[in-house]
This record gives structure tokens, C-alpha cells and sequence, in this order.
């Protein structure tokens, strides 16, 4: 199996031993779970503001797609976690600007314990590339 690692300064580095995304077979992308940090400041972004920061989790997954040379047109999954339940509407609402009706992926949604940062969303993808 191909394996290339995709990484750019346009999102949050990895704080961790992981990377930002892999493209595996030349075919598919696994994006990394993003929270809402500001790439160039490295600070949270949206306060308690579960919109705001699911508008920044997938301003930062769009930045990983494009730098494996996709975008969110080429996602058929994503993994939403959040921290509350009660949040589904707002983020939802957000959500559906990036990801229309007709092209929208399949998507899991939960509710977590806890985030990294404790945040109150994290978004995650699979694209087709």
C-alpha cells in the first residue's frame, strides 16, 4: 500500500504523533480530527460559540484537502464529535453552508466525554481523491 503524508501551515499543526492527513492507495484521504485552532496563531478560535468554531474546524479541514490537492466536494464521510448534544442545531446549521444537500457525504455525529482543549466540536474526513 501507498502511503503520502499531507501536511500544511494553512491548518493546526499536529500536536501529537499523528499527521494532518494520509493519502493511502493514491485514492482515498483520512483527515485528521481538526478542532478549532487558528493555524497561524495556534489559539482557539469562537469563545463557547459552537458555530464559530465548527466554521474554523472546516476552514482547517478545507486547508488539509487542498493541500492533498481536494476539496470538501471530494469528502464521502465525516466524523463529527461534539460535547454537547444540545449543540447539533448550531453546528448543523454551519455545517450545511460547507456541505450541500446533494453532495453532502455520509456523517456519523456524537457526543464525547471531553475534546481535545475542551472544545466543543471536532470534525474528521475521508475524501476521494
Amino acid at each position: 500500500m501507498d502511503r503520502k503524508i499531507i501536511q500544511t501551515e494553512q491548518a493546526p499543526a499536529p500536536v501529537g504523533p499523528y499527521n494532518q492527513a494520509i493519502v493511502a492507495s493514491g485514492s482515498l484521504m483520512f483527515v485528521a480530527g481538526q478542532i478549532p485552532l487558528d493555524p497561524k496563531t495556534g489559539e482557539l478560535v469562537g469563545g463557547d460559540d459552537v458555530g464559530a468554531q465548527t466554521e474554523q474546524a472546516i476552514a482547517n479541514l478545507t486547508a488539509i484537502l487542498e493541500a492533498g490537492e481536494a476539496t470538501l466536494s471530494n469528502v464521502v464521510k465525516t466524523s463529527v464529535f461534539l460535547k454537547d448534544m444540545k449543540d447539533f442545531a448550531a453546528m448543523n446549521a454551519v455545517y450545511a453552508k460547507f456541505f450541500g444537500e446533494e453532495s453532502a457525504p455520509a456523517r456519523a455525529c456524537v457526543e464525547v466525554a471531553r475534546l481535545p482543549k475542551d472544545v466543543r466540536v471536532e470534525i474528521e474526513c475521508i475524501a476521494v481523491v
